[in-house]
């Protein structure tokens, strides 16, 4: 991914999300992730440097708490924020932007490869139909329906159950962003229609 702030930024940017209170370290890193929705997430190596050179400015203060430092803004941080309060609405600005851009690619590449996995179905679903064509009259072609009816609701069932579990280790571990629901959903839409298209 290219650089996501420009010098100086990620400075700012930081003084910013602790205007609404003291947060620990890994609360800093949540809260960036959760503002690029998911697309990008800051290592505690490019945190807490920044941290501690803002607290070597006297910019922002680390209380000590259990095993965790807390950062919370001192008078001089408050005033230079509000001293570049265009900057950082600009600088806010400008993240939306590429979340924006960046979700809307996503969604334009999912589309495509939607767009090629409806056609591998609608081959495959038309090679079952021929291959499910009895040989002979004897064949019983309700029971065969039936079986490959309660196949693909095993299969239906075993995907929702693996991806609620995907879903709730994610949740757990970083929480869930936008562009991964805006992801899903586009996903879940395409292949909903994908697979009716073979229905009919």
């Amino acid at each position: 991914m290219p650089q996501v702030f420009a010098h100086g930024q990620l400075r700012l940017y930081l003084l910013g999300l602790l205007e609404s209170g003291p947060k620990h370290g890994y609360e800093l890193i949540t809260a960036l992730s959760d503002r690029f929705g998911g697309t990008y997430r800051p290592s505690p190596g490019t945190i807490y440097p920044r941290l501690a050179r803002l607290e070597e400015d006297g910019l922002v203060q680390r209380v000590e708490d259990g095993r965790k430092g807390t950062y919370t803004l001192t008078d001089a941080g408050r005033r230079e924020l509000a001293g570049r309060s265009a900057d950082l609405a600009a600088l806010e600005e400008g993240i939306a932007e590429s979340v924006r851009s960046l979700a809307a690619q996503v969604r334009d590449d999912v589309r495509g490869s939607m767009a090629g996995l409806r056609a591998d179905l609608a081959a495959a679903a038309q090679q079952a139909r021929a291959s499910a064509a009895p040989a002979t009259g004897s064949a019983d072609p309700r029971a065969a329906s039936r079986a490959r009816r309660a196949e693909a609701e095993i299969l239906l069932q075993r995907f929702r159950d693996e991806l609620r579990a995907d879903l709730r280790h994610s949740d757990a571990r970083d929480g869930i962003g936008a562009l991964t629901l805006d992801t899903l959903r586009t996903v879940l839409d395409s292949a909903r229609t994908a697979v009716r298209a073979t229905l009919r």
